[in-house]
């Protein structure tokens, strides 16, 4: 049976469908990967706060939770005010109208990439934390 003139149904047909499903496929991907992005905001405060926490040493750490700017006691404090950093820039992210993930959104103001050349793996650091938590 020939479909177009040369062209055999026979070969035309599972062509087509072959592309089909090698489109449908990718879509799937692309689809996975962005409910793999926006799960990113799917972390609790504390989750976030926990993974702060390891990517900055933990507590070998010279400064825990990474605080620098603000003089604290001891850990109870630095956590509290490494809380108060997360949450405030949850509070931004919405605001902005969330213009990346959360967890870069907040990186970028706790950790600014260009203030120091380490910076620039923090929020890589903390996404891994945060996936091998769940």
């Amino acid at each position: 049976m020939t479909l177009i003139k040369g062209i055999k149904f026979s070969i035309f047909f599972p062509a087509v469908v072959l592309m089909l499903i090698v489109i449908m496929a990718s879509s799937c991907n692309m689809k996975e990967a962005m409910a793999q992005e926006i799960a990113w905001d799917n972390y609790s405060d504390e989750q976030i706060v926990n993974a702060i926490f390891y990517a900055e040493g933990g507590h070998k750490a010279q400064y825990l939770y990474g605080i620098r700017s603000i003089k604290y006691k001891d850990i109870a404090e630095a956590r509290r005010i490494c809380f108060n950093s997360v949450r405030n820039g949850r509070a931004r992210w919405i605001k902005a109208d969330k213009p990346y993930d959360l967890v870069t959104h907040i990186g970028m103001r706790y950790c600014p990439p260009k203030v120091h050349p380490l910076n620039s793996n923090w929020v890589k650091n903390v996404k891994n934390i945060l996936r091998r938590s769940k």
